[in-house]
């Protein structure tokens, strides 16, 4: 939750100021949806980095959860978006009834999860004595200038998609999708190839799929700031081929976390990772085609 929490905050700023200052709510949707589609993404790099073996296999099946619960959030998101106009009576204000289910939804399964985890001792004491020593203010000031400068450094993202858009005639959804996604993103790539190398690769996968969780619930917060009325109601169905491809690459993730092989498939690289590649170029294609490409 910590890990995430910062490396999705480029998403929120970026998302808030692409509806509140750009006014601009695809950019805003099309950055969470992206960002979700290239976290997964990340795994397959981490298989590649990862010597070991499979990446998933050395993960903890307790992920499967945090992947049910990303499943649930981009498939009430998704529903939003599709009903469009259809509920656009159902509201708190103009905060829609589908962002408030996804906020909802988002602290029952951060809860559930919390108390399943509370059992469970970490299993990296060779990691931990690397920071022995270190004290809780100073962790937690690293902790706050690195919050700090993430925040900072995506601020100004939403301005560049818009001009990204403007110049080159591309849709909002598209820029946001894919531009925007991979710059916001970058948080927990960096994060993935550092875990990686520490051993970490429960924290890493923990970290992607958190931040997935957190993009969906940041659509409420979204919603909150755009006065037009609710924000699922108001972005392009484009967004929906990005929202089934996340779930059926989640659903990968379940199953290389359930049925771990024991090798790599390709020598260096699994199944799952090719399979996360290959569905990623074909988003990306798939949403320049049918219409979120050009304006």
């Amino acid at each position: 939750v910590l890990i995430a929490v910062v490396t999705s905050m480029p998403e929120l700023v970026t998302g808030v100021s692409s509806v509140a200052l750009v006014g601009l709510p695809d950019l805003a949707m099309g950055d969470f949806f992206g960002s979700c589609l290239f976290n997964l993404t990340i795994i397959a790099l981490m298989d590649i980095l990862y010597r070991p073996g499979p990446v998933l296999t050395h993960a903890s099946s307790r992920h499967i959860a945090s992947a049910m619960a990303g499943i649930v959030l981009i498939s009430v998101a998704a529903g939003g978006i599709l009903a469009g106009g259809r509920l656009s009576g159902l509201a708190a204000g103009w905060v829609g009834v589908p962002s408030i289910l996804i906020l909802i939804v988002y602290l029952v399964a951060v809860r559930q999860i919390f108390r399943f985890e509370r059992g469970y001792q970490s299993t990296s004491p060779a990691n931990a004595l690397k920071y022995e020593g270190s004290s809780t203010k100073a962790t937690w000031l690293k902790f706050s200038l690195a919050a700090a400068a993430v925040i900072g450094a995506g601020i100004w993202l939403a301005y560049i998609g818009g001009e990204i858009a403007e110049t080159t005639a591309w849709s909002t959804s598209f820029v946001g999708s894919l531009f925007l996604a991979i710059s916001t993103s970058m948080p927990e790539l960096v994060f993935a190839i550092a875990a990686v190398r520490l051993g970490a690769i429960d924290m890493a996968v923990a970290d992607i799929l958190g931040a997935n969780m957190l993009n969906m619930a940041n659509i409420f917060t979204v919603d909150l700031f755009y006065i037009q009325g609710p924000v699922l109601s108001s972005v392009s169905s484009a967004h929906v081929i990005t929202a089934g491809l996340v779930v059926v690459m989640s659903l990968m993730v379940i199953a290389g976390l359930r049925f771990q092989q024991r090798r790599k498939t390709f020598l260096i690289i699994s199944w799952y990772s090719v399979a996360f590649i290959g569905l990623y170029l074909f988003g990306t294609y798939a949403l320049f085609v049918s219409g979120a490409g050009l304006r």
